[in-house]
């Protein structure tokens, strides 16, 4: 299985401007920038799209992992709060941090503690924070 997203950017780094496209649609085009990465322009940005990634991710595995606990959640509300810091070796993710608040009939406090940690470290975007990331790099004319 495969989802594919596209970005394009045109010009320096802080007057270029970006679109970001998603193979859905749900993205077509989406403006991003300097000012909508590091300041607070009107726009996207990778590190708010991965936080969003991480917040459905962390949600759906945790409904996945309640059903098969014979719970059923009626409502999991996730922010993912994505951390980065201009470190030595340049700007760096540092940290994605959930927030999750959950209401969830018969799940006790110890039972939900198990399981969202189990979401947590199982969800798919999880992982990929912690992935090898590979590349294939063309220069055209």
């Amino acid at each position: 299985m495969e989802r594919k997203a596209s970005a394009e950017w045109k010009g320096s780094l802080k007057e270029g401007k970006g679109n970001i496209s998603t193979e859905s649609g749900v993205l077509d085009k989406t403006q991003y920038s300097f000012s909508t990465r590091f300041e607070s322009g009107i726009g996207t940005n990778p590190e708010e799209l991965v936080a969003a990634a991480h917040a459905a991710c962390f949600s759906m595995q945790l409904s996945a992992l309640l059903g098969k606990a014979d719970l059923v959640p009626d409502q999991i509300a996730t922010t993912a709060v994505v951390t980065f810091e201009n470190l030595k070796q340049g700007w760096t993710v540092t940290e994605s941090h959930l927030e999750v608040i959950a209401s969830i009939p018969g799940a006790t406090p110890e039972s939900f503690a198990k399981l969202a940690d189990e979401a947590k470290t199982g969800c798919l975007m999880s992982r990929l924070l912690k992935t090898t990331v590979t590349m294939d790099a063309k220069l055209v004319a």
